[in-house]
């Protein structure tokens, strides 16, 4: 068959068409960040940035930047109106005691179990890059993960068992490819709104793990 993947931008369209009216979000460093120029204009969410910002919007014009301004990943945001920005320390008060309704994460790997590796290859060359992941993996209440389906060997990222270092144990519940989506079950792993001309099978044979089918998320 022939299907075309989804592009970062459709890949963050078709996630933030899952965030409900009302909820806390953080967005992770990468791929995530795209989610808040996706945004349903008919609900109220609210972003937050461990490095202590709260109500951000979407991504400023090339000509209104603020350079004081800038999320956890050093990129400059805007602030919605009632937004505000505040000290580390109650930042992570907020991951810490549970207050995020969803954290959407990238990845290097997950796990059929719900594990997640998404701060080092474990290379000798790799540079730790940790950041508040490992807070986030724990406190949040939803852990989504956006990433592309296969590395540039081609290789599925989503693996029976993580081999680099894991960044949280058995957090993951949804994940987000350039593919389709996958909720992680205690029944296995289950796939739904694959991209068009992707049947089940061959979704199955390039990821190299069970697939169960789903018609609604």
């Amino acid at each position: 068959m022939s299907y075309a993947k989804r592009s970062r931008q459709e890949m963050a369209q078709r996630l933030a068409a899952d965030i409900h009216d009302g909820a806390y979000v953080n967005l992770g460093i990468g791929l995530p960040t795209l989610v808040a120029d996706h945004l349903p204009k008919d609900r109220e969410i609210f972003l937050h940035s461990e490095n202590g910002i709260l109500g951000m919007g979407p991504a400023p014009a090339p000509g209104d930047i603020d350079t004081d301004l800038l999320n956890a990943g050093k990129q400059p945001v805007t602030l919605l109106p009632g937004g505000a920005f505040f000290h580390h320390a109650d930042s992570f008060a907020m991951i810490r005691g549970g207050h995020l309704d969803i954290c959407v994460l990238g990845a290097f790997q997950v796990s059929a179990s719900g594990d997640i590796a998404n701060w080092s290859t474990g290379e000798p060359d790799a540079i730790p890059a940790v950041g508040g992941a490992m807070d986030l993996a724990v406190g949040a209440k939803n852990i989504w993960v956006m990433m592309e389906h296969l590395t540039r060997k081609g290789e599925s990222k989503i693996v029976a068992r993580c081999t680099y270092p894991l960044t949280g144990v058995g957090v993951v519940k949804r994940v987000y490819t350039d593919l389709a989506v996958i909720d992680i079950t205690a029944n296995g792993l289950v796939a739904y709104d694959l991209v068009p001309g992707l049947g089940l099978d061959e979704l199955q044979g390039v990821t190299g793990l069970p697939l169960n089918a789903a018609f609604s998320a």
